[in-house]
Formats: structure tokens, sequence, C-alpha cells
């Protein structure tokens, strides 16, 4: 449940802001600039929680952002997810099982996964342009890669490929957890065989406090987790931390991770039922064959006779 209201984005009072010009136009020209940049680091950074127990953008410690999947088709690709965690948005097309490119790349008793990866120049403020060759993606595509291995039942398609294109569209933390929740209602969607659907979610710790979900303010100040769980088995595939964190912290994370997963398994569940009984109800309300007599088992027979 998002709230009203937000908490006061700065540490800064009036009187700090004054006392920093006063200290700013009273100095020698290079320490200066040495009070600006301070002043810059300190007054413009975000309040992670506040006495309040309220995060920078609203939410609680355990609460996580609000979730809007999209399952309808893109383009010529055999299933497509367009997923939102709050203001990160990533698109996963998904092509196959089709017949594999390159021979050398064939395995003769299971399909092979093929993840790419691509983020759009205006997803961060910085507006970088990133090639395909960029070590962060590609770290991205194989942690990716590495989740669903385990997951897509590759042994009943020998011979054959599988390609995962993933396109990120706006950043704002928790970019490997959007894309491993867009994964995996793409290939729901193109009628891949899973064991499980994977759920997965970000975490971190402040003063002592577990966070859920964290935006790109946190995970810049904040060591943080990302778990993905098969909600069913409570099995994990995947566990990365980039960040050094105490044992007793990870703990803590991780079992509030697995209980986020099931939350999110609930609405990947609900988006995917939601999709099949439209496509369903729009199978019934399509032209249906026309039979001359009326009884289509007679018609059969006519036609067999004939």
């Amino acid at each position: 449940m998002r709230l009203s209201h937000a908490p006061n984005p700065t540490r800064c009072s009036i009187a700090d802001l004054k006392n920093a010009a006063l200290n700013f136009w009273a100095s020698p020209r290079w320490p200066r600039f040495s009070l600006y940049f301070y002043f810059l680091r300190t007054c413009s950074r975000i309040e992670i929680l506040n006495d309040g127990g309220f995060r920078s953008d609203g939410r609680k410690q355990y609460e996580l952002r609000d979730i809007t999947i999209d399952l309808s088709q893109q383009g010529t690709a055999d299933g497509s997810a367009i997923i939102t965690h709050g203001l990160t948005q990533v698109m996963v097309s998904v092509f196959g099982p089709r017949e594999a490119k390159m021979r050398s790349q064939t395995l003769h008793d299971r399909a092979v996964l093929n993840v790419e990866m691509n983020v759009a120049p205006f997803s961060t403020g910085e507006r970088r342009k990133r090639s395909r060759a960029d070590r962060r993606i590609l770290e991205l595509a194989a942690a990716i890669e590495s989740t669903f291995e385990p997951v897509v039942q590759t042994t009943l398609y020998p011979r054959s490929q599988i390609d995962i294109y993933v396109q990120v569209l706006q950043q704002d933390g928790g970019l490997l957890p959007a894309c491993i929740n867009a994964t995996t209602l793409a290939l729901l969607s193109a009628g891949v065989p899973l064991l499980d659907f994977v759920c997965a979610v970000s975490g971190g710790v402040h003063a002592a406090a577990p966070l859920l979900d964290l935006t790109t303010l946190e995970e810049a100040d904040l060591p943080h987790v990302t778990v993905a769980v098969m909600p069913r088995t409570r099995a994990v595939t995947l566990v990365t931390m980039e960040t050094r964190l105490h044992v007793d912290r990870f703990r803590d994370i991780f079992a509030l991770a697995c209980d986020a997963g099931q939350a999110i398994h609930k609405e990947m569940r609900r988006a995917v039922r939601d999709r099949t009984v439209a496509l369903v109800g729009a199978m019934d309300a399509g032209p249906k064959p026309h039979h001359p007599s009326g009884d289509p088992d007679r018609d059969d027979v006519l036609m067999e006779d004939r």
C-alpha cells in the first residue's frame, strides 16, 4: 500500500544552509571550492530511513514497490513481457525453441539458452550509451542465463536454441530482479515448460534494519543482496552480493527475500491467469465453422462418403 505523504528528503536545516553560505563566501578561493563540494555531498544526500520508519519514497522497511505486468504480444516474438518495479521497467522477448544458428553451439541432448541484454541510453539520467560488450551488461546476462538453466526443461528440446532478449527501458534500482521476473513471464508466455516460477527481489540493511526492494539511491549507500527463489519448492536459483555484508544480517535479509518472493509470485500468477482467460475468451468469440446441416458430425460423415 503506497502512502500519500513522504518524509523530508534532506538532512540539512535552514540554519545549516545559512552557515554553509557564510563560510563559503568568507573562505579563500581554493578552500571555498572545497566547502562547496562538501556542501553538495552532505546536503544533497537522501535520508534512507527516518525516525518514523519511512524510506525516501514513502515506503516502510518491508514494503515492495508497485508492480505492473503486461503480457501482450510484442512484434513477432513467441513470448514477451513488460514488467515495472516502481520506476524500473524491463521488456523481455523470447524466440524459440528453434533451430540453433551455429552448429558449433548445438547440444544433442538439450536446448541452449542464449541471453542478450541491451540498456537504452535514456534509461538513466546520465544518458550514456552502453554497448553489448559492456562488462556490466555481460555480467547481468550471465546471471540471468545461470538462473534459468536449472529451471527450463531444456531436455525436451534437443539440438535447439531459446533466445532471450532483455531490453532495459528505465532504471531505478532492482534491475536484476526485474529482469529475472520479466524473463519468467516471457518464457511462460512463449509456452516454454518450466519447473516453477522464478521470483527475484533485492534486499539491504541500514543500521541493523533490513530493507526490501531497494532503489538506486539505496543501492548506492547500503550493502545489498539479490535472491531468486522458486516459490513452490522454495529452492534458491540465484544469490548475488556485490558488497560486504555481515553473516547475521545476511540471514535476516535472505529470509525476508524468500517471503517477498511468495508475494511477487502471487502477482505474477494472477497476471498469467488473466492473460490466459483473455486468450481463451478471444478464441471462443472468434468465427465458428459453418455446418450446412447444422450437425457437425453428420457433415463429417458426408465428406467421408464423397
